[in-house]
């Protein structure tokens, strides 16, 4: 059976996973979830996903939410496809851990209130952002970049010089923060290993597949 992605197509915790999809050249349904209908707060999405948020993804039958547990679930069961995203060495997997924490607790939380408040809660739902906020996520972002900075001038990637789903992950936000008026990941004359680093990723293939909205796919 053909994993079943259920998102829209725009959703950039769904382009997250699916460009480690393309990456794994592993076919997909894209099934598309109207959010601004509501349909992520009916009770048939909510039996599979509780807290009625995108995406899920069904492997026959199989239900996993949240787009960083769905990531690692498709990067373990396709190990051997594609290339390898989840370090096996101890000591890799440890930076490969460490550099996923640095996303999650560092990046994530702030790259979400940018695009919040920049342009998804007026575009969406016509409601006014909250202008402080934004700049606060904007100057805190900027910081934690810094720190990224001096990371990815001693190696090339997050968790070392081998490309893991730690970076990839990075897409999805970091992406679209433009349109939210931050554009901490293009500086060059601040951090010009960070912009190296981020416009290998954005130059990949995967990531040009899933850019302008994700689509089911099958690899030719």
């Amino acid at each position: 059976m053909v994993l079943k992605l259920y998102s829209f197509p725009h959703s950039p915790n769904v382009t997250r996973v699916a460009v480690i999809l393309h990456e794994k050249k592993i076919p997909y349904e894209l099934v598309p979830v109207n959010v601004a209908e509501g349909e992520h707060k009916q009770s048939d999405f909510l039996a599979k996903q509780p807290f009625g948020q995108v995406p899920y993804l069904d492997d026959d039958g199989f239900i996993v939410y949240e787009s960083w547990a769905i990531a690692r679930y498709i990067c373990e069961k396709y190990r051997d496809q594609g290339p390898d995203l989840l370090p096996t060495d101890l000591k890799k997997r440890a930076l490969f851990e460490q550099a996923a924490s640095i996303e999650v607790s560092n990046f994530g939380p702030n790259v979400r209130v940018i695009v919040w408040e920049g342009f998804v809660k007026e575009m969406l739902y016509k409601q006014q952002p909250d202008l402080a906020k934004l700049e606060e996520a904007k100057k805190a972002l900027e910081a934690k970049l810094d720190a990224y900075e001096t990371i990815l001038s001693k190696q090339k990637y997050l968790a070392g010089d081998e490309l893991t789903l730690a970076d990839l992950i990075h897409l999805g936000y970091g992406s679209i923060i433009p349109r939210g008026g931050c554009n901490a990941l293009k500086d060059a004359e601040k951090r010009p290993n960070v912009v190296r680093w981020f416009s290998e990723l954005e130059s990949r293939a995967s990531w040009q597949a899933v850019k302008d909205g994700v689509k089911s796919y099958t690899p030719a």
